[in-house]
Parts: C-alpha cells; structure tokens; sequence
C-alpha cells in the first residue's frame, strides 16, 4: 500500500515538472494565501495583545475615577474670567466612596499639577502629582531605586519627590537623581527615589507615569492650593479643582462591576447634571477589548481566507487543463486495465503535492513577514503555533478538495472516447 502511494507520488511529481512554470504560477496562489492568514493574524494578535496590556496595566480589580472639565466651563465669557471655574471630585467623594464602598481595599486620592522642573543647567514641562502612599499599590508600580513616598511624608508635608524613569534620565542625564534637589517653582524638593520604567501611560486615562514627579498629597495642596491659574495668548483662566483623579482597588474581581454600578449613582448624586466627572472601570474595558480581537481576528481570517480560496480555484482551473491535455494517456490507462479509483489518486496526489509545496512556501514566508514588520515600523506582532497549523492545513484542504472536481472528471472519461483524442 505504501509502496504504491509513493510510485503515485513520484508520478504526481514527475508529470507537475513537465510543466514547471506553470505548476509554480499555481502554487504561488496558495502561498500567498497562507502568507496572508498568518501574516494579518500575526499583526492582528500583536495589535490586540498591546491594547489588552494597556488596560490590565490599570489593574483588573481598580476603579479609576477622574475630572473633566465640563463643557459649559469652557464656553465662558470674559465676563467671568476672574472667577474661578470649580469643578471635578473632591476630598469629599472620596470619603463617602471610602465609607459607601464596603468592598474597598484601597481609595487613592491624586492632584495634577502642570510645572516646570529644572535641575542645574536641565528643565522640562511635566506633570507634579500629588499622592498618597497606596499609589504605589493601586497603580502597579515598582521602584528602580530609593523609596517611596511615606505616611511620615504625608503628615509632615515634606518637600520629597520620587521620580518616573524618564524625568530622572531628562534631569538627571549623568548623575545619580538620589538625594539631589529638584526646583519647582520657588520650592525644592529632594529627591528620594526613582520609578521602574513602565514604557506606557497610566492606561487610557491619566498623564504618562514615566514623566511625572510624584509628591505627598498634603505637600501639594499646601503648595499649589486647589486653584490653578492659565496664561494663554494675553488672556488668563482660573480653575478650582480639589482632585483630579481617585482610584479605588476592589479586593475582588467579582465586586468590581457592581462596585462600579454604586460608583456611578453616588457620583452622579452628588455632580447633578454637571458632566465634570468620568469613571473607567478597566474590567469593563478589557471584556471590550477581548471581544474586539476576536472580531477583528474573524475579520483578517476572513479576508485572508479568500486569498486561500482564489488559490484554490487557480488549481482547479490548472487541474481541468492538464485533464484535457491528458485525455489519451488516460483512456491508455484505462484501457490497459487502470480502474478509476487510480485515476482519482493519481490527480488528487498532483493537487495535494502542489498545495502542499505552496503551503509550506506559504508558511516560511508568513512566519517572516510579521519579523520584517517588526524590525522595520517597531510594531509588535506575534505569530501564534495554531495560526500556523490553521492556515497550512486549511491550505491542504482547500488544495485538495479543488482537486477532486478534476480528478472525478478524469475517472469518468469513457476510455474509447479518450483513446480517440488526439
């Protein structure tokens, strides 16, 4: 039996090399297709994967709940501009969360300050955010070096600053950030730690963690007040906003959709109509998210699938010639005793080889493509094993089952009628 199927397969090879150019025009169709549904899964998967990262970076268990200046404020006249626009959450949201939300383990409260750093001959425009201890915690962050911002700290209302990465390499180009200073407007801070690179912003909400300078909460409002004033273009606005943003961590997954449910309507009680705040539940955006990829992964097999399908009808067309072309050597088989079922295995090897060939051309060349977008444009594509295996074997069959129409077609010829063709 195996003997036999290998004396069809060098058959099937033998007569696919009388016509080499053509055999190889044919299997280009299939390799293309299996390039296209590895190479458009591979980028699809390495696509979702950085989005899906970016939320569970928010912390899966979290509440993120922040300010947004409402529209109304921003159509103010002249006439109100030495009022100041009050808006946004405030220390007393977050003691009703903290007593409201039974589930809590951590309510994290943080005010945003835009300043201007400098550190001898260096400066930069970045974000001061005052915080409390649990940010470290909530927002899944490490140190690189140094500590964290303390209890003490807090109390005290200590001028002391930690870092993120990249506002200490700007600052700090060639020294040790380490118990040097850091100025801010007419106030210094000392240095007393460095964050871990994180290579992301704080999610979908907030500023980029890397480049903000972290200071006690107490620190903050006693330096900076809850009014912030705005020049721009000889005209100035003053906004009053008591926090910016506060995160709350669930101690369980499951209590987070309805803890976010409670969130809701007691901000929505006390902010009536205002449309100043906005709460991100990263669960929430993260199911959204799961669900997005398998959408969009359906969609690029889709479309990718097609190309496997033209490559299929290539065979088909190629196949039906090389019948017509053959019509007397098989009526010659026929009539020297050939039955049709040696027949059909003799074109469906022919199609099989020609798929499998192009399949595996197919393979190394959609294993390839995603590393060449990778190094080129820096963007992320994994190449999953059952990708892989998926679109060779939907490659075989298709090549195999466009083979068969063909196949059955030469079976069937009456052999003195095929002996006749000339």
């Amino acid at each position: 039996m195996i003997s036999e199927l290998m004396r069809i397969v060098r058959l099937g090879i033998k007569s696919l090399l009388l016509h080499k150019l053509r055999s190889f025009l044919t299997m280009l169709g299939l390799l293309f297709g299996v390039a296209a549904v590895i190479g458009m899964l591979a980028i699809g998967e390495g696509a979702s994967f950085e989005a899906l990262q970016r939320i569970k970076a928010l912390g899966s268990t979290n509440i993120i709940i922040r300010s947004q200046k409402p529209p109304q404020t921003q159509e103010s006249t002249s006439a109100d501009v030495f009022n100041a626009v009050s808006y946004g959450l405030t220390y007393r949201d977050a003691d009703r969360i903290a007593s409201v939300v039974r589930e809590a383990e951590l309510v994290v409260q943080v005010r945003e300050k835009p300043a201007e750093m400098r550190q001898g001959p260096y400066w930069v425009s970045s974000i001061v955010l005052g915080t409390e201890p649990e940010f470290l915690r909530v927002s899944n962050m490490r140190m690189r070096e140094g500590r964290w911002l303390t209890p003490t700290d807090l109390v005290r209302q200590k001028n002391v600053a930690v870092l993120g990465a990249t506002l200490a390499e700007t600052l700090f180009p060639l020294d040790d950030p380490l118990d040097q200073t850091v100025r801010v407007d007419a106030d210094r801070y000392r240095v007393v730690g460095v964050l871990d690179e994180l290579g992301r912003a704080s999610g979908s909400v907030g500023p980029p963690l890397d480049a903000c300078m972290f200071i006690p909460l107490t620190t903050s409002r006693a330096r900076f007040g809850d009014e912030t004033t705005t020049t721009s273009g000889g005209s100035f606005s003053r906004e009053r906003v008591e926090l910016h943003e506060i995160r709350v961590r669930l101690r369980e997954i499951d209590q987070v959709i309805p803890a976010a449910n409670v969130l809701r309507t007691l901000i929505d009680d006390a902010h009536r109509s205002q449309n100043d705040v906005v709460i991100t539940v990263p669960l929430e955006l993260l199911r959204e998210a799961e669900e997005s990829k398998r959408l969009w992964n359906f969609m690029l097999g889709c479309m990718a699938g097609i190309s496997l399908l033209v490559g299929g009808i290539g065979i088909m067309n190629v196949m039906l010639a090389t019948v017509t072309e053959r019509t007397r050597e098989i009526g010659i088989r026929r009539a020297l005793g050939a039955k049709k079922s040696h027949i059909v295995r003799q074109f469906v090897v022919e199609t099989g080889v020609l798929s499998a060939i192009g399949g595996l051309a197919g393979v190394g060349v959609g294993i390839g493509f995603p590393f060449l977008i990778e190094r080129l444009f820096g963007k992320p594509t994994i190449t999953l094993p059952e990708h892989v295996i998926l679109a060779f074997g939907i490659s075989a069959a298709v090549g195999v089952a466009f083979g068969i129409y063909p196949a059955w077609r030469a079976a069937n010829m009456d052999p003195v009628e095929a002996l006749r063709h000339e």
